[in-house]
């Protein structure tokens, strides 16, 4: 392998490495890699430099070796499509967490979000809830039902010491650790989502 062949491969190796990041964990959140992100722009700022010099060579009529213009293009053009790649995935992911968790995000997922990534979630939140206030005069929350109720009332187990919750009819009901009760669906559904209940079948 020639010493060209070996500096793409580095390329493709560095930004694959983000792509592998995603789909190695499915089901977690990894935290944002803003060094390999910071190292694959450096690379693709290093390769552009390098082909605007030849650029700039053949403009002004020097000698130049224009071989590797189009495999330096062909690289950066990778690399970018694996950051796409990288950052459309964590922002589906953040997109599920709102509709599974609803605007607070548990402390292991918020903690691997960079900045840009917290404010997505936020614009997003901010984005969903001004079109569930919109649906009719008072609202309707979307996340409470993503699937058809076969019943309206549930049994369900409290797995830690939640405290006091309010129904939608004004009923107050102490959620305190494997605790069981009769609920409304409608209403502890975003509990259920966050780990607080579990269905009782």
């Amino acid at each position: 392998m020639n010493s060209g062949d070996q500096h793409r491969g580095g390329v493709a190796d560095k930004a694959l490495q983000l792509v592998l990041e995603m789909k190695r964990n499915p089901d977690v959140m990894p935290p944002y890699n803003t060094e390999l992100i910071r190292q694959c722009l450096q690379k693709i700022d290093e390769l552009f430099q390098k082909n605007a010099a030849v650029v700039e060579q053949i403009r002004a009529q020097q000698p130049h070796d224009p071989s590797l213009l189009q495999p330096r293009l062909a690289a950066m053009c990778h690399i970018r499509r694996c950051m796409m790649a990288y950052v459309n995935e964590r922002k589906n992911r953040i997109r599920f967490y709102r509709w599974k968790y609803g605007g607070a995000l548990p402390p292991s997922i918020r903690n691997a979000l960079c900045d840009a990534e917290i404010q997505f979630f936020h614009e997003y939140s901010s984005t969903l809830a001004r079109f569930q206030t919109n649906l009719s005069d008072q609202g309707v929350n979307l996340l409470l039902l993503t699937k058809p109720p076969k019943t309206l009332f549930v049994q369900v187990r409290s797995l830690e010491d939640y405290g006091e919750f309010e129904t939608s009819d004004g009923t107050q009901v102490q959620l305190s650790k494997d605790s069981l009760h009769h609920l409304p669906r409608q209403d502890c559904e975003m509990l259920i989502r966050q780990g607080v209940l579990e269905l009782v079948h």
